[in-house]
């Protein structure tokens, strides 16, 4: 049976030590793991990234005078942000400013809400033709945790997580996901600020001290270190250990199987 390390007990709130803490004590009192999806669980951020530049290198050809799209700008101004979010820091950025248009603008349209719409068009039809297979090193981290008796839950900025964790076979892990949808209904603004970990925390029934959460992005590493959880654990995927660190992380690790 695999079992996650175990050891003293740490807090992200109340670690006094310069040192960050090893795979031994990261866990240590944890009650439940609330972790990001993409690139988490899934390798769905390199779908992302890969829809935001088709998104953007088509829109910036009308707008020639534009900056073009860099590989840097994914993690810059739109990683583990909400969509909309993503679209309105990366237009500001290069000094573009679109009208709003309505929540589900046509994709056709050069508006905020019709970029955003014709980036998750991009992204579902990306899935669709390739499916989606999780980490394996996330999908043993998560059985560990379930023989430890951790609940879990995830913590999505997208809107479309749900489908993806049915893709990837993972729906039957998390009783509860807190995604883009969630957030909308429930008017939670979304990451850096740890309004969604806190609600998904309470939605387990538990204080947000007595949580982990794991994020790959800049953004989510702030909104867990914005708030009172356990500790937060950082997956580096490619924004960096030092950045992670930085903004947050009390360990930053390349694959969750480290801590097994």
């Amino acid at each position: 049976m695999t079992e996650i390390s175990n050891g003293a007990e740490t807090s992200n709130s109340t670690e006094n030590s310069t040192a960050a803490p090893g795979p031994a004590d990261v866990l240590a009192g944890a009650a439940a793991i609330l972790f990001d999806l993409d690139g988490v669980l899934t390798p769905t951020a390199v779908v992302h990234e890969r829809a935001w530049q088709e998104l953007f290198d088509g829109f910036l050809k009308s707008v020639p005078e534009a900056q073009g799209y860099r590989e840097s700008d994914y993690f810059d101004h739109i990683d583990g942000k909400p969509r909309f979010d993503g679209v309105r820091d990366f237009l500001a950025s290069r000094n573009i400013v679109l009208p709003e248009g309505p929540a589900d603008d046509d994709p056709a349209n050069d508006t905020v809400h019709g970029l955003g719409n014709r980036k998750n068009k991009v992204f579902n039809d990306i899935v669709a033709a390739g499916g989606v297979t999780p980490y394996e090193g996330s999908v043993r981290f998560i059985e560990a945790a379930l023989e430890r008796e951790l609940k879990l839950a995830v913590v999505s900025s997208s809107r479309n997580a749900v489908p993806v964790l049915k893709a990837a076979g993972l729906s039957d892990y998390f009783p509860v996901v807190v995604d883009g949808v969630v957030a909308v209904s429930e008017g939670l603004p979304g990451k850096p600020s740890p309004a969604t970990y806190e609600y998904a925390a309470r939605l387990l029934g538990l204080p947000s001290e007595a949580c982990v959460v794991v994020e790959d992005a800049v953004s989510g590493v702030q909104a867990g270190s914005a708030g009172s959880f356990h500790s937060v654990i950082g997956v580096d995927r490619g924004a960096g250990r030092k950045t992670l660190l930085d903004a947050g992380a009390t360990i930053v690790v390349n694959d969750l199987a480290e801590l097994l």
